[in-house]
């Protein structure tokens, strides 16, 4: 099994990075802040205003650590990294596969049964924690039971487009409920549905910036197996768009995702005061409260479940290239189907 490496996230303001031999060097008005052997890390997200030197930009790319620019809000910017690697033959098979409409419909199945099981199960922990202090239990037990139903239409379904449409009537259950999991008063802090591009509330700027960082996890497995994540098979080709990255990342989406943001605000880690709420509407995480983010997501990756098709433990931040190559040997012809990660 592949060894789980670091990623390193700066987000302080003006900060400066350079190389000092093997070492990452961090500055901030010219002192010494951070001092990071390269050998420990896979990437590097700078957030905001950073710098890295052109010696450190070259050194990262001839050691295979990327480096991923995000906005203050977590969007996406701008990626760099070295020459692509992979085999040629594996990526052609991927290019076929999502231009041809059956087999992409078989992988794109298997996906949302995986991101659809994993929703269900952020809803029946929340039962099971807060069942009897849900405010409207019936409308939830019934979000719980179309999302079991869902799955079983999601088989005999071979249109790509008709499986979108189900995946939408499965966000719609879930995503019509979350509300009710959320355990603190806060009105900024409750969620009346999934909003972005900017976010207009701080759980949905919570969401936005977990799920970048997500993306960027699943990106880089993509491209350590040899896949290219541009060309997806749920999310259609876009130019700029990491298509296959953000099919990858859709069965973490609950997991990395909504169950913590939910154990973040829920567990008062984070409260209104983390949150800026700018003229237009739109919203953002302060620096501090980034941190917070940051910490707790390189936490829970360090966290171990039970692989189900693997049958072992594995870290949760290791399961990104586990499930990218479960995809690789898939479009090898080594495995009939895709298995997705479900989540028990």
């Amino acid at each position: 099994m592949r060894r789980q490496l670091n990623t390193l996230y700066v987000s302080t303001d003006g900060a400066w990075l350079r190389k000092d031999g093997a070492n990452i060097v961090m500055e901030v008005d010219r002192q010494e802040r951070v001092r990071l052997p390269v050998h420990m890390l896979e990437s590097l997200v700078c957030i905001g205003r950073v710098a890295v030197s052109p010696q450190l930009l070259g050194y990262c790319a001839a050691q295979g650590i990327s480096i991923c620019y995000l906005t203050p809000q977590g969007r996406f910017l701008a990626r760099v990294e070295g020459p692509i690697s992979g085999n040629v033959l594996l990526r052609r098979a991927q290019y076929r596969t999502s231009d041809d409409p059956q087999r992409c419909a078989s992988v794109v199945r298997n996906l949302l049964v995986g991101k659809i099981h994993n929703q269900r199960a952020v809803l029946a922990r929340g039962w099971r924690d807060h069942g009897t202090r849900l405010p409207d239990l019936p409308s939830f037990q019934h979000a719980l039971k179309r999302l079991k139903r869902i799955p079983h239409r999601l088989l005999v379904e071979q249109d790509v487009d008709l499986l979108r449409g189900l995946e939408g009537e499965a966000a719609q259950a879930y995503f019509g409920v979350f509300d009710q999991l959320i355990r603190v008063e806060s009105p900024l802090l409750r969620f009346a549905g999934r909003n972005r591009r900017p976010p207009r509330d701080a759980f949905n700027a919570l969401l936005s910036f977990l799920y970048t960082l997500l993306t960027h996890d699943c990106r880089s497995a993509l491209e350590t197996v040899g896949l290219d994540p541009s060309v997806g098979f749920l999310h259609r080709d876009r130019p700029g768009r990491p298509s296959l990255a953000l099919d990858l990342a859709e069965e973490f989406r609950p997991l990395l995702g909504e169950r913590l943001a939910l154990s973040l605000i829920n567990r008062r880690q984070l409260n209104e005061r983390d949150f800026q709420v700018f003229d237009s509407g739109a919203v953002q995480l302060k620096d501090d409260a980034r941190k917070i983010v940051l910490t707790a997501y390189q936490e829970r990756k360090r966290e171990q479940l039970q692989h189900p098709f693997l049958d072992e433990k594995v870290d949760i931040g290791l399961l990104p290239f586990v499930q990218a190559q479960l995809l690789a040997r898939h479009l090898r012809g080594d495995l009939d189907g895709y298995p997705p990660f479900l989540w028990k």
